[in-house]
């Protein structure tokens, strides 16, 4: 059985095609497919920009379980980047999950995080909308400004743990 906390790509992917083939997301007669690279940072070079590549960062809800200690953890600010790119009528969007580490353990490892399908649809339904918006020069009404989810949690976000922090990519520095 699946759990929450496990980090699974097909359950992106599949979720991907199905908003492609069921609801007609991104229905302009154009491919696009969901690949991932776990090296994706937020900065685009000359170059990449000159291709066509969009950045969007995403705050999703998701769960961490440290391979240590057993500990679970849920976490509302589990950031998400996307890269994406319409170009001769193929549409590649490229995705990194970001980890947290354990709070137990302080081992410096970063677990990737598990997702329900619905925080799935809903992170995969705003990148359709940034997608519509900036390839297609669709009105986004749904486009609030923002990039992240609205805010819910109760907990302070904890820099020292969060691997997009650390980085210095964190879509919690853009609030």
């Amino acid at each position: 059985m699946v759990k929450p906390t496990d980090w699974i790509p097909s359950l992106w992917v599949e979720t991907f095609e199905e908003l492609q083939d069921d609801d007609n997301e991104l229905d302009y007669g154009d491919e696009w497919t969901l690949n991932f690279n776990y090296t994706l940072t937020d900065k685009l070079t000359t170059e990449q920009r000159r291709r066509g590549w969009r950045v969007f960062c995403y705050h999703a809800h998701g769960h961490f379980k440290c391979t240590s200690c057993k500990k679970i953890w849920p976490s509302a600010q589990v950031t998400v980047l996307f890269h994406y790119r319409l170009r001769g009528g193929r549409g590649t969007v490229i995705m990194r999950p970001f980890g947290q580490a354990c709070r137990s353990c302080q081992n410096n490892t970063f677990y990737l995080p598990g997702f329900y399908k619905e925080e799935v649809e809903k992170a995969l339904l705003r990148l359709c909308a940034k997608i519509r918006k900036n390839c297609y020069r669709d009105e986004d009404v749904d486009d609030d400004g923002g990039s992240v989810s609205p805010k819910v949690w109760t907990k302070p976000h904890e820099k020292t743990l969060c691997e997009a922090c650390r980085m210095g990519i964190c879509c919690q520095d853009d609030e």
